[in-house]
């Protein structure tokens, strides 16, 4: 193994920015020693929007590849200024990039992050690992979700059969139990929400979950969204905010024109809900604990919703169990720098269905 410092970096479905943290790994274990959060420039933001949700040009792409690769540049080294440590004392950078492409159930399969490592590297001095789910896909998994390898290394515990559950724009769920390790995505968790809300009253999210909590569910619209064949799928899946976007729901909103627009925000926090709900309860039996992180941790009324979901778990974030819930994420792919300088595998085969585990992650060495 190599210990030392590691820098992990995030930029999720729900496009609020890079969320970056600094760890130190001893002896397998993993401490927080910085985080530090960059909010993507407002046209940055637009444009990344545009190409997930529009495709854009190809000359689009490659640019945003470029500039994106500045910002988690200086987003990292931003965090690095908060602490006593320079680039040199860093072993590596775990990017995971910004998603625009997604599509595992493809022939042939891809997944496409942006936020080129070579410039990263360049910029900081520090040898940058990416492109973590394209091995993967290459032996058959679906690529994603990469985090519950870390979950288990951190979360795992002896007696209790525990879930953990990201609610960042796409919602997923790593099974901690005493069988094989299980995970995937369960389907939407902020994206909507924030897309919806962003439409309708121009914020950047609902904070608290107020807005949906001012409406009433439409029963009928709730159902058409929970027809969606993703939530029939089984396991292993995933999914993307190329799928569950505002054209998504624009598709099933067609005969729901005249419906209060905090109706459908009660509707759609009702849908993650209930699909977070589903998936848990089908997947492992009497579950003890979910421990929630992502932004989703923050909005009360979705967790209000979810807790009814589920009224036999105890439903808690992950900060009870020592590691805030907004850091998970940023710290998974840190770990993940260091299995595979470490030449050790980053996924999990059950999770993704891949042939088998694989080294993940491409290295550009500094």
């Amino acid at each position: 193994m190599v210990d030392g410092y590691y820098i992990g970096q995030m930029s999720g479905t729900s496009l609020d920015g890079i969320d970056t943290a600094i760890i130190e790994i001893q002896n397998g274990r993993c401490t927080l020693i910085e985080k530090h959060s960059f909010k993507w420039p407002q046209d940055i933001e637009q444009r990344l929007r545009n190409l997930i949700e529009q495709g854009n040009s190809l000359d689009e792409m490659l640019q945003l590849d470029q500039l994106c690769a500045q910002y988690f540049s200086q987003a990292a080294l931003e965090c690095l200024k908060k602490t006593q440590l320079h680039p040199v004392d860093v072993k590596a950078i775990g990017c995971h990039g910004q998603t625009i492409r997604h599509s595992p159930n493809s022939d042939p399969a891809y997944s496409l992050q942006i936020g080129n490592a070579n410039r990263i590297a360049e910029i900081t001095g520090i040898t940058t690992i990416s492109d973590f789910r394209s091995r993967d896909i290459a032996a058959g998994g679906q690529g994603a979700p990469l985090a519950p390898a870390f979950h288990a290394a951190v979360f795992r515990h002896s007696e209790k059969r525990r879930v953990v559950l990201n609610i960042g724009g796409i919602a997923n769920i790593t099974i901690l139990t005493d069988e094989e390790l299980k995970g995937y995505d369960t389907g939407p968790g902020n994206r909507l929400l924030d897309d919806w809300i962003r439409r309708c009253k121009n914020l950047p999210y609902d904070k608290n979950g107020a807005f949906a909590a001012s409406g009433k569910t439409n029963s009928f619209l709730l159902s058409n969204l929970l027809n969606d064949p993703y939530f029939q799928l089984a396991a292993p899946k995933s999914t993307g905010s190329d799928y569950f976007n505002l054209n998504w729901l624009q598709q099933h909103l067609n005969n729901f024109s005249d419906e209060a627009e905090e109706n459908i925000q009660a509707t759609l926090a009702l849908l993650t809900a209930i699909s977070i709900g589903d998936q848990i309860k089908q997947a492992v039996k009497h579950c003890d604990e979910v421990l929630v992180c992502g932004g989703g941790v923050h909005n009360t009324f979705l967790m209000k919703l979810i807790e009814q979901q589920l009224p036999n778990s105890i439903i808690t974030s992950t900060e009870t169990f020592g590691i805030h819930p907004d850091w998970v994420e940023a710290m998974a792919f840190a770990w993940l720098a260091q299995q595979t300088l470490s030449g050790l595998p980053g996924n999990a085969a059950k999770v993704t269905g891949a042939k088998g585990t694989r080294i993940c992650g491409a290295i550009f060495q500094n």
